[in-house]
């Protein structure tokens, strides 16, 4: 039987070996956020730079007895602000990564999507939780569950090439991506399965790259290898997807939130497509699954400076 947590453990013990990623902390002005970036660093997995009013962090720090002594802090008034000055660390290169603090997602994602002085790149952003589910042997990558509302065919590449990059960034070594629906036909009345065949073929045209493909699935014949021999389906992927791409936000918002209430799994969240990885933690998040998120966060800022040394 599998282990409840193995997955993320096996990912924090690997990041223990990597030097703690530089981390701009935006508003940690709760005792939930700075407590999970204090943690977070205690385990090595990030050096935090805590943004935000000043005396607020620090009266958080001692209502909560967290030392944040040995932590860089740069004032900022409030959490639009806060926001602003993390993307500016980004620019300095003294951050590696930003992390969510106690501010609203949509500020720390404004700052982060602005077109002048932004982290945008030429592929759009997207989320993606990795989930540790105890019933299933590996992780599963899901995406996109927290911002892309109804994602257009075009929106979706970037959507897919970002999770594949994760997946490798992860160390996957065979990236298995299943595109569901309802279904595991081709119908012109379902558009979503219309959208996985083109995604599927962008695959085969090399538009899309790093790893197998298919879809259109439904969610049973992508993860389990029964469901997709009684359907016949001669696929790659069929029963043993480590990605799975959904076709819009309310779909992943109602899968991974099934998998973490009905199944027991962690999810760790992380934004990518922008210059930097984004970890977006919620009050509701276990401690693990905040620390897996910082290690997600972690081995994709050293994919990131990877690939920067081999562009020279």
């Amino acid at each position: 039987m599998t282990v409840k947590h193995e997955k993320y453990q096996r990912l924090i013990e690997l990041c223990k070996t990597l030097q703690p990623t530089p981390t701009a902390v935006v508003h940690p002005c709760d005792q939930s956020s700075l407590a999970g970036a204090h943690e977070a660093a205690a385990l090595g997995l990030i050096a935090p730079i805590l943004v935000g009013p000043r005396a607020r962090i620090e009266g958080v720090a001692r209502e909560s007895g967290i030392d944040i002594s040995g932590y860089p802090l740069v004032d900022a008034p409030h959490s639009t602000a806060a926001a602003q000055v993390g993307v500016q660390l980004v620019h300095e290169g003294k951050a590696e990564a930003l992390m969510k603090g106690s501010l609203h997602t949509d500020e720390l994602m404004g700052a982060v999507v602005r077109r002048e002085g932004g982290l945008r790149t030429s592929r759009r952003v997207s989320h993606c939780f990795v989930m540790d589910v105890p019933a299933y042997e590996h992780a599963i990558i899901i995406t996109d569950a927290a911002i892309s509302i109804a994602p257009t065919l075009e929106e979706k590449v970037d959507i897919l090439q970002n999770a594949i990059d994760l997946a490798h960034a992860l160390q996957l070594d065979d990236v298995r991506v299943a595109i569901l629906s309802a279904m595991e036909t081709v119908n012109p009345k379902v558009p979503s399965t219309v959208e996985a065949a083109a995604l599927c073929k962008m695959v085969d045209r090399h538009q899309i790259t790093g790893a197998t493909v298919d879809g259109p699935l439904a969610l049973d014949n992508a993860i389990n290898m029964e469901a997709a021999q009684i359907k016949r389906i001669d696929s790659p992927v069929a029963g043993r997807a480590n990605v799975l791409m959904v076709p819009n936000l309310e779909a992943g918002n109602m899968l991974a939130k099934s998998l973490s209430f009905l199944a027991g799994a962690d999810a760790a969240g992380i934004v990518l497509g922008a210059r930097v990885p984004i970890i977006l933690t919620s009050r509701a998040d276990s401690v693990l699954s905040r620390l897996a998120s910082c290690a997600v966060a972690a081995m994709v800022a050293k994919a990131r400076r990877e690939n920067l040394k081999l562009m020279g």
